[in-house]
């Protein structure tokens, strides 16, 4: 059954200056995707900009820009979108299933013999190490325990995504989107989007394709379920590439598959490439704010 959501992201900037001018690029509003439908979708901005445009990127994620050119000591940045999500089961039955072997996919992923398409060509992108390297021994003696030779994909997913939760604390602002995987590694301790970030790093370590996502986890569990960690901010996931260019996407900070319960908003190769908001101001302030209102509400 699908589920709709209105979702509510309000941003406020405080500074303790006036800002002469103010220059913001973000994703917020959520995808048309398989399994989910934007419905409506706007970004306003106080005090109105000079100029705001939507674009999308190399990734098919839709940004926002806009610049403020009126003296402000306040800047809010109000995305209010409605969208529908519909249930992603793991086919089976597809022609590639995630119960086949995980070398199958990395075997897919690089087989010179099979005709390049656009599709695996942008997967392949995703395999690679960012430009300040991730994968390191550490990543790799951590990622080794789920890849067992011949074990199914859903199976490597599930049980790497379970040891994440289970050995690592979630604390909110113990990292910054400076820390890295093996700053994380090494303090146990992190929160969603660290955890994409180092499951993301283990897939790569083994020569697969994966994915960091950004969106919303609905503030409303299901009956019998406990409320999620993340779903007082935007929240973030990862996801592995299957042949047939089929993603299956899972969540570490809450041990589980994504499902109808999770709207996406954008996806890149890391969190620098689709963040909420960035910007560039112009002031003599040396001092600002930052609050972050997210409302899921399910319709």
């Amino acid at each position: 059954m699908s589920r709709r959501y209105r979702i509510k992201h309000i941003t406020t900037y405080t500074y303790s200056d006036r800002v002469t001018s103010s220059y913001g690029r973000g994703f917020l509003a959520p995808r048309d995707m398989d399994g989910q439908h934007c419905v409506e979708k706007s970004v306003t901005v106080e005090p109105a900009p000079t100029d705001q445009s939507f674009g999308v990127d190399v990734y098919g994620n839709e940004d926002v820009y806009f610049h403020v050119t009126s003296d402000h000591e306040k800047l809010v940045v109000t995305a209010d979108s409605l969208v529908e999500v519909y249930p992603r089961p793991v086919d089976e039955t597809a022609s590639w299933p995630a119960t086949a072997p995980w070398e199958s996919a990395r075997m897919a992923l690089f087989d010179a013999s099979v005709p390049a398409d656009p599709a695996r060509s942008t997967a392949v992108e995703f395999a690679l190490d960012l430009p300040v390297p991730e994968i390191t021994d550490e990543v790799r003696a951590y990622a080794a325990p789920s890849f067992w030779p011949g074990r199914p994909l859903a199976d490597v997913i599930v049980d790497l995504t379970h040891r994440i939760f289970t050995d690592f604390r979630y604390l909110s602002g113990s990292t910054t989107v400076s820390t890295t995987v093996v700053d994380v590694l090494a303090a146990r301790s992190g929160v969603c989007q660290d955890f994409a970030r180092l499951a993301i790093a283990c897939l790569r370590s083994q020569g697969l394709a994966a994915r960091y996502v950004s969106g919303y986890l609905a503030t409303e569990p299901p009956p019998g379920k406990e409320r999620m960690i993340g779903v007082d901010a935007t929240h973030a996931w990862a996801a592995v590439w299957m042949p047939n260019d089929r993603w299956l996407a899972f969540d570490p900070t809450n041990d589980q598959l994504v499902d109808e319960r999770y709207a996406t908003v954008a996806w890149g190769r890391d969190y620098a490439d689709v963040p909420p908001l960035r910007g560039v101001i112009y002031t003599e302030a040396e001092e600002s704010t930052i609050s972050v209102s997210v409302d899921v509400a399910p319709q």
